[in-house]
């Protein structure tokens, strides 16, 4: 059932102008005790009963688009029954006026090959981002750049993180020594923290700016302007935030919220997940957890308070969607906008005793994309499996750009307005798999995920040395049972699609071969400084306990031949 904000969004979104009586008088008050929204969720609700009234199933080409980007949103908190664990009215809102996909992906669980692949419309074997320090070239000719070469004004706000160069050194060294033999924490124990009281609002602070900055520039620019425009603002939550008490060498670890925010929450409805014991683990998911320090003791109540504190700052996020859908309504051009929410990876907040993402596991491969404006179909759920390099082609298809043939991904526009599927398209039929992959740190094999139907088959390295997992998402959501022995005719089947795709046991090769070669270029640069320089990155706690054991073994590992 919706709740009273989100009714009251609903006939604001429409300009039912009776409204405005009601809402100015002193039943205000009582709704925002009812509600409990921040005051910023009113600001935007009379924004909405000033603006005029937006007519319904108008079919005109939309001039605008405005595109909140997050990361580490877990895409299944967008629909039943991920849904009801927290309050989350603008994507509620999103989904009467839009269209949600219930089945997209990353097509790497990390933050930049992500959105390397996102804003080039490419696969990761293709654009080469490895890992978060290596993505695309600054050059790269991204679909923003194409719709601003064709009359779009353009502004980004926010993370973008889809060129090479960024991220901390721990990082990047972390992927590149994944093949050494030992094993290290790289990461803080996963902790929760609690800021401020019932009034503390703003937590995430940049975010809050940026979505300021945004909003300013709809209210500022984007209403005078005589040209289409296309947004774009990048929030960091609801990532989890850097261990204050050990800075950056400790990498992130911290869920952190208000009690205004986690309110929002439903604690019974939190699902505490179910482990595999350690012996029962698969390898590579072992190496994870030991990694992100996630193999100690965990009560139940240090689980369900991570994952509440995690969908706490989703509700802050989605505060932050509402700010811009306001200020779109408000100066008029909500009726004129396509607006796209989606996210570069999710979150697995303790599922399979892990957190963060680096994962094929459905909470942290499965991305949120909701989108609504004119001529989207509404109050639509689209089962097809998507994936964000189809974000490119959707951009240029809503812009009327000639797509390239080369892209990996395909428009979404054909889904979206509910098209006939046997619809001829220029680029032919829609792929029934998408396609993800890993290289990165915290993950010691390459890996690559299909996803077509029922199945999830998750393949690695070679495709030899490391066995691969086969998933029934309908019997087995939670992934709990590898079934790749019991159905090896799937397994044969999936795996030959999969080598049609990409050719993955030479990209490992590729990858393995990039690592050693960076490794390399790094220590010589360091010179007499590399051994207190590598022994003081995020793993150091461990490092520091047998500082030549660890030496020896990258030494080994560079001796060796690929």
């Amino acid at each position: 059932m919706p709740s009273i904000l989100e009714m009251l969004l609903s006939r604001f979104y429409f300009g039912e102008r009776k409204s405005l009586g009601f809402c100015a008088s002193s039943e205000l008050s009582f709704l925002l005790n009812q509600t409990k929204a921040p005051w910023y969720y009113f600001q935007g609700l009379s924004h909405l009963i000033t603006s005029h009234s937006l007519l319904r199933n108008q079919h005109l080409e939309p001039s605008h688009l405005s595109m909140p980007s997050l990361t580490a949103w877990d895409g299944r908190l967008t629909f039943y029954p991920g849904n009801q664990t927290v309050d989350l009215p603008f994507i509620n809102f999103m989904k009467r006026y839009g269209t949600v996909f219930l089945n997209a992906y990353t097509n790497s669980p990390i933050c930049c090959p992500s959105r390397a692949a996102m804003w080039s419309g490419l696969f990761t074997h293709l654009t080469e981002s490895w890992n978060n320090f290596k993505g695309l070239d600054p050059g790269y000719v991204t679909w923003m750049d194409l719709m601003e070469k064709h009359g779009y004004r353009t502004q980004k706000f926010g993370k973008l993180d889809y060129t090479s160069g960024h991220h901390s050194v721990s990082n990047r060294v972390e992927a590149w020594t994944r093949d050494v033999d030992f094993l290290l924490r790289q990461e803080g124990r996963p902790m929760v923290k609690l800021t401020g009281d019932k009034t503390h609002v703003r937590v995430m602070e940049a975010d809050w700016r940026n979505t300021d900055k945004a909003v300013d520039w709809i209210k500022e620019e984007a209403i005078n302007l005589t040209q289409p425009f296309v947004l774009y603002l990048g929030l960091n939550l609801p990532h989890p935030y850097p261990s204050p008490y050990a800075g950056e060498n400790f990498g992130s670890s911290t869920f952190l919220t208000s009690p205004y925010w986690l309110e929002k929450v439903t604690y019974e409805a939190i699902k505490i997940p179910k482990w595999s014991s350690f012996s029962e683990m698969h390898p590579v998911d072992y190496y994870s957890s030991y990694t992100k320090n996630c193999t100690g003791e965990f009560t139940k109540q240090e689980v369900r308070n991570i994952r509440a504190f995690y969908y706490a700052m989703c509700a802050e996020t989605d505060a932050m969607l509402g700010e811009v859908i306001s200020a779109l309504r408000d100066t008029g051009l909500l009726k004129k906008t396509i607006i796209i929410f989606t996210s570069d990876h999710g979150e697995l907040a303790m599922e399979h005793r892990q957190f963060y993402k680096m994962s094929m596991y459905e909470g942290s491969s499965h991305v949120p994309l909701l989108v609504m404006g004119p001529g989207i179909k509404e109050q639509q759920q689209v089962p097809n499996v998507v994936s964000l390099v189809d974000i490119y082609p959707t951009m240029l298809d809503i812009a009327k750009i000639p797509v390239t043939q080369n892209l990996s991904g395909h428009s979404l526009m054909p889904l979206l307005c509910g098209r006939a599927e046997n619809e001829v398209l220029p680029r032919g039929p829609r792929p029934s798999w998408v396609l993800s992959e890993f290289h990165g740190c915290n993950v010691n094999s390459s890996t690559y995920m299909l996803r077509t139907g029922k199945w999830k088959y998750i393949a690695y390295s070679d495709g030899r040395s490391v066995l691969p997992q086969l998933f029934d998402l309908s019997d087995d959501p939670d992934e709990l049972t590898n079934v790749a022995i019991k159905f090896p005719v799937i397994v044969h089947s999936l795996d030959k699609i999969l080598r049609s795709i990409v050719d993955y046991p030479k990209v490992s090769s590729s990858v393995q071969e990039y690592n050693k070669r960076q490794f390399m270029i790094w220590k010589q640069s360091l010179g007499q400084n590399y051994s207190n320089v590598i022994a003081n990155l995020r793993w150091h706690q461990d490092w520091l306990k047998e500082p030549k054991k660890y030496e020896n073994a990258i030494d080994k590992w560079l001796s060796q031949s690929e």
